[in-house]
């Protein structure tokens, strides 16, 4: 049984260390998620940004593959239904029908079939003086479509990394009914210090709902260090759960009652002075 009593959720992330070869990488995740859908029986399981390869520009191609009939698909398609489990499926790069590389979440469902994917959809291009540069938009494709899935009656919106720098993406889920963000993501030694932890904090406050990422382990000697801790942050704005910077798993028991608490307390979204301003779908 993977949902406790209560209406209370259980998730599990798992920061995991990546390596150059897909297959291990893959196979890699889908142990991880063998042991703890045994161990913790979890209703969802997610999974960090980029963890079937390395994350760099130069190997986004190489890597890529189409959803769903790529290997890295199919093996989370058979880790979801064997389990009876949700799988937010971290990021790969996907390879679509018209050459175009995209940086796709996958969703899978306890049965086993594709929810949805998203792509993400603001590109992380940067130049950090004394710090960091890069560009995804060198190989990358950015999507254009918002993902909002429904777990058991909870709305919970889907973002990548960079996205989470954006309010308005996450005001447009709060405003489709979101109770949960989740964003896998990568943030690196120049930004994680900085704003990881902050921006995930911001996001929960400012639309009381729970904010979860999930990050790839970190690895000294890879070309892009990632800054790790895998966080859960409740409606309040409160660190719920965290991880190290190594490979980690995080559990959280979810309890969708306290976003119900927090926007009765404190009823922002009914104070909006929308006839002032506003945040929509274009």
């Amino acid at each position: 049984m993977s949902q406790l009593a209560g209406g209370i959720m259980r998730l599990v992330l798992l920061q995991l260390k990546g390596v150059k070869d897909k297959t291990s990488n893959v196979l890699n995740a889908v142990s991880k998620i063998n042991q703890v859908a045994q161990k913790y029986k979890p209703r969802l399981v997610a999974l960090p940004e980029c963890f079937n390869c390395p994350y760099g520009t130069k190997y986004f191609r190489q890597y890529s593959e189409p959803i769903p009939d790529g290997f890295t698909s199919q093996e989370l398609s058979a880790a979801a239904k064997n389990h009876g489990i949700y799988i937010v499926g971290g990021t790969i790069p996907e390879l679509d029908e018209n050459g175009s590389i995209y940086n796709t979440c996958t969703i899978w469902a306890p049965n086993g079939n594709l929810i949805t994917k998203y792509r993400k959809m603001h590109l992380f291009d940067i130049d950090v003086k004394g710090g960091i540069r890069f560009r995804e938009s060198e190989t990358l494709a950015a999507g254009s479509d918002f993902t909002v899935i429904d777990i058991e009656g909870h709305k919970i919106g889907i973002g990548i990394c960079y996205d989470m720098r954006f309010e308005e993406l996450a005001r447009v889920y709060r405003n489709e009914g979101c109770e949960m963000l989740i964003y896998p993501g990568a943030f690196n030694m120049t930004t994680g210090p900085l704003h990881w932890e902050l921006l995930q904090r911001s996001r929960a406050n400012d639309n009381q709902l729970y904010v979860v990422t999930i990050s790839p382990a970190r690895d000294e000697e890879a070309e892009y260090i990632a800054w790790g801790h895998s966080m859960v942050v409740d409606p309040w704005g409160q660190i719920l759960k965290s991880a190290s910077h190594g490979e980690d798993i995080v559990v959280a028991d979810i309890d969708f009652e306290l976003v119900k608490e927090v926007r009765t307390q404190i009823p922002t979204f009914k104070q909006r002075r929308l006839d002032m301003y506003t945040t929509k779908r274009q």
